[in-house]
């Protein structure tokens, strides 16, 4: 009872990594973890989105607080596979301890560190108070609709505070901005190019969109003391199929980061509304707005114990003091804590270094990967145990 062996915690990264969950398939993670975790008596329940994604909760402890732990089950594609020094989907150490694998650092090391951590210390008969409960989610690196469905089925309202251990080992994050995607669709008439007239250029008014969002961007002032300015970038563009014809259809996509003084329902409005006044100087033009993912920004003021005992421990285990910092990335945060407030205990720190996300040859030192699996377990005591 107790600690399990290394080598079994290095294989269930392993195990979990050699999974081909590439934005979808979290299923089948699921039903790993399910079945580990009721090899050492924890119940878990999976929530199918899909027939082939799914969520899952589990917890250890009882009553109150609660603390929960989250962690995504996707992960992105490794692109040409050719180009790995390793196979992308199998986990394997080099000559320096590093721990190679798609997912490896983003974010299933710091899933399998939050599963073993709970294992341990409910073979310990711990927490002695209060409950830790595991929230694995679907689709983060896209859309967030499996932290969305954990929200809207209630699952965070009893949550007191909240750990996402995205890969994030030099720097302890406590807000984030939200993020935005949208597509502006120009709809056209496709004719001859000679007979430009008889027909509409879809990509015109598209081209006036552009510009004129580069210049309401322009003119924001709005800041945040911590997370800086909010971001807008068209980021694709498409239009047209043949070079002798007007084109009938053209789109653009943007990516937006947000802050609170600048948020997502603001800029939503801004780009209708910018819609609205491309149609007034072009009457023929027909330009649709569509935000497929939208989640907002996570400010909390990063004072509170959860914080601090962060800190505290990561000297002692990772030795050094972690700094607290705001960040301009985006997380399964958006989702989960978007009624908590500013008060609320957040932080977003786990396994891996930041830069090694979605890169080719992606690794976690298992140096890494071990001590946070004793420092998650020491967190989690001891945060509830204070917060009793």
């Amino acid at each position: 009872m107790g600690k399990l062996s290394t080598d079994e915690k290095i294989r269930i990264l392993a195990d979990l990594v050699g999974i081909e969950s590439v934005n979808d398939n979290e299923l089948e993670v699921a039903e790993y973890l399910k079945s580990l975790l009721a090899q050492h008596d924890i119940q878990s329940t999976i929530i199918k989105v899909t027939d082939s994604r799914a969520n899952l909760v589990a917890e250890i402890g009882s009553g109150t607080p609660v603390l929960a732990v989250s962690g995504h089950m996707d992960v992105v594609s490794p692109g040409d596979a050719s180009k790995w020094q390793t196979p992308p989907f199998k986990l394997t150490e080099d000559d320096e301890g590093r721990l190679h694998g798609r997912g490896s650092a983003d974010m299933k090391s710091g899933l399998a560190a939050f599963v073993i951590s709970m294992i341990e210390l409910h073979e310990q008969g711990l927490p002695k108070n209060g409950t830790i409960r595991l929230l694995a989610t679907v689709g983060e690196e896209i859309e967030g609709y499996g932290a969305k469905a954990f929200y809207k089925e209630g699952y965070m309202n009893d949550v007191d505070a909240l750990v996402i251990a995205e890969p994030s080992q030099d720097k302890i994050i406590y807000a984030h901005k939200g993020s935005m995607d949208i597509r502006v669709a120009s709809n056209g008439k496709s004719v001859h190019s000679s007979m430009p007239d008889l027909g509409y250029n879809a990509i015109n008014p598209l081209v006036d969109f552009i510009n004129r969002i580069n210049q309401a961007y322009n003119s924001i002032k709005d800041s945040n003391e911590l997370l800086g300015d909010s971001v807008v970038n068209a980021t694709i563009i498409n239009g047209g199929s043949q070079v002798n014809s007007i084109p009938d259809y053209a789109e653009a996509e943007f990516n937006v980061r947000t802050i609170p003084e600048a948020n997502n329902e603001s800029y939503q409005k801004l780009f209708e509304q910018i819609a609205k006044n491309v149609k007034v100087d072009a009457p023929d033009s027909d330009l649709q707005i569509d935000t497929y993912m939208s989640r907002p920004p996570v400010f909390t003021t990063g004072d509170n114990r959860l914080v601090d005992a962060a800190q505290a421990l990561s000297k002692q285990y990772l030795g050094k003091e972690v700094p607290k910092k705001a960040s301009p990335g985006v997380t399964d945060a958006s989702d989960l804590v978007v009624d908590k407030g500013e008060d609320f205990p957040f932080i977003m720190f786990g396994p891996g270094e930041t830069s090694q996300a979605h890169v080719i040859d992606e690794y976690v030192k298992k140096e890494d990967y071990l001590n946070f699996i004793d420092l998650f377990e020491a967190l989690f005591v001891e945060y509830l145990d204070h917060q009793k």
